[in-house]
């Protein structure tokens, strides 16, 4: 698993600098391996609910540098609002995880 994660840093680095650098055709050849190793290390980690909640929010990230990315390439840069739909699905789902470990932290313990 660990390698997994390793390959997929590296693919995603690739993915945003050629963004950064303006390889279109790169930079789009390099999402679609970037999203499929991110799918496969979230449904891996599915057993460890943390794990996965926060591999699914980098999906979601990395959905979002997907069209926005695709949108300042093809679109003129029409794609942002798409975008943040994804990115604030992202942070949405940290932040009601957290909110329920922070329940869970601060409700009494049964006694039994």
């Amino acid at each position: 698993m660990e390698n997994l994660q390793n390959l997929h840093v590296t693919l995603w680095l690739l993915k945003d600098c050629s963004w950064c650098s303006s390889w279109h055709w790169f930079g789009m050849s390099m999402a679609i391996p970037t999203i499929i190793l991110a799918v496969q290390i979230a449904w891996h980690s599915r057993r460890v609910i943390a794990d996965l909640i926060h591999n699914v929010a980098v999906c979601l990230w990395i959905f979002a540098n997907i069209i926005w990315m695709t949108g300042e390439f093809f679109y003129d840069d029409g794609t942002r609002a798409e975008a943040k739909v994804f990115f604030y699905a992202g942070l949405a789902l940290i932040g009601l995880y957290y909110g329920w470990e922070l329940l869970r932290f601060m409700r009494p313990w049964p006694r039994g």
